[in-house]
């Protein structure tokens, strides 16, 4: 026969071992039902993706409205009145100096940067055409327009970068013209002028 110690000592493993398996086993639950909570976001989520990064851009605090106009291989356009082409997204309008103050905590902030910008989520083979239009004009003199065109995907690669010059309300030029090929290749890059939108066009009011 054991002592009386000994044998509250047992009692007191005992307990403290359910004590412990009790608190585990909680543990266990809560894990799992953590997993299947991030498991039911995740699935909920879909992954953002660019291919191709197009940017337009003209001298900061510049007042003029410079619009970019791209074509797809299937002739789909996306520009300030059409901002989703299959496959193609307008992030970004920019239309001068237009809009482009906010109030933030009660102060008036003041964005100088003028820029466009286009992005193509998958490509496909064909022929893109990147156009730029002059949509208003403050000052008599040629507007310098700044177009990059990257290729963000295994590594990012410089397509074309080059400057334009924009002439007036309605002047439409085209910066750039690219082929991708069946292995998602870019070849053919070129200037050949290629008129997407009219002067009429150009006059439309934004909404």
């Amino acid at each position: 026969m054991k002592h009386k110690v000994l044998i509250k000592s047992d009692e007191q493993d005992v307990f403290t071992d359910l004590l412990f398996n009790a608190l585990l086993g909680f543990a266990f639950m809560f894990a799992i039902a953590f997993m299947l909570i991030n498991s039911s976001e995740d699935s909920g989520k879909i992954e953002a993706k660019a291919e191709i990064l197009i940017s337009v851009s003209w001298p900061d605090n510049h007042p003029d409205d410079v619009d970019a106009i791209v074509e797809d291989p299937q002739g789909g356009l996306v520009w300030y009145h059409n901002r989703d082409s299959g496959l193609m997204h307008l992030d970004r309008d920019d239309r001068g100096v237009f809009a482009d103050k906010m109030n933030i905590n009660g102060k008036t902030i003041s964005n100088p940067i003028n820029q466009e910008t286009v992005t193509v989520r998958k490509l496909q083979a064909g022929e893109y055409v990147v156009n730029l239009l002059h949509y208003k004009a403050n000052y008599e003199e040629a507007l310098n327009v700044d177009v990059k065109v990257e290729k963000l995907n295994p590594q990012v690669e410089l397509i074309y970068y080059g400057t334009h010059e924009l002439e007036g309300v309605g002047d439409e030029k085209t910066a750039v013209r690219f082929t991708v090929d069946s292995k998602k290749e870019i070849t053919n890059v070129n200037q050949l002028s290629k008129r997407l939108l009219t002067k009429a066009v150009g006059r439309d009011t934004k909404g």
